[in-house]
């Protein structure tokens, strides 16, 4: 009797052992899903192509996504071909009068940014995509655009770089 219940134990754990180690879970913190072989990645600048042109606008979406990639990722940034690249460029920049008011007068504006953006996994060609992005603020409209401009387009790079890591690193 005593032999059957130290052979149950040792079955027991030897099949514990077997499935423990054959599974593998991986946690992040940052929702980020990157297979082990992804090591490096690449963001090109990203040119603005919209009618309404803020000069400042390419680099400062450019830099943005590098510093989230960075921050939220172990991956190593090189100039070009990385295991995962971002390219695209930016094909809306838009003011729009919202909540019309009395007199037929905007009480808010909304300052707009698309970005088109080409997602290549080079170790993974079925994780590639080509999506466009849109984020926005709004505004007072007793407010100029060139006065509020500095302090909403960071607000709305956070949020495309958000959205553009969700979608290309958490797979969301």
């Amino acid at each position: 009797m005593k032999i059957r219940i130290y052979t149950l134990i040792l079955l027991t754990a030897v099949f514990s052992t077997a499935i423990f180690t054959a599974c593998k879970v991986s946690y992040s913190f940052t929702g980020a899903s990157i297979a082990p072989n992804v090591k490096t990645f690449s963001v090109y600048y990203f040119p603005n192509r919209a009618r309404l042109v803020n000069p400042n606008l390419s680099q400062q979406f450019t830099d943005g996504l590098q510093e989230k990639l960075i921050k939220q990722t172990s991956l190593n940034q090189i100039s070009e071909s990385g295991d995962l690249e971002f390219s695209g460029q930016v094909t809306d920049y838009d003011v729009k009068p919202m909540n019309i008011g009395e007199g037929d007068l905007a009480a808010q504006n909304r300052l707009t940014i698309t970005i088109k953006v080409k997602f290549v996994n080079n170790k993974d060609h079925e994780q590639d995509w080509d999506k466009s992005f849109t984020a926005y603020e709004d505004f007072d409209s007793n407010q100029s655009l060139s006065a509020i401009e500095d302090s909403l387009v960071p607000e709305i790079i956070k949020k495309l770089t958000e959205d553009i890591f969700n979608a290309s690193i958490a797979n969301w």
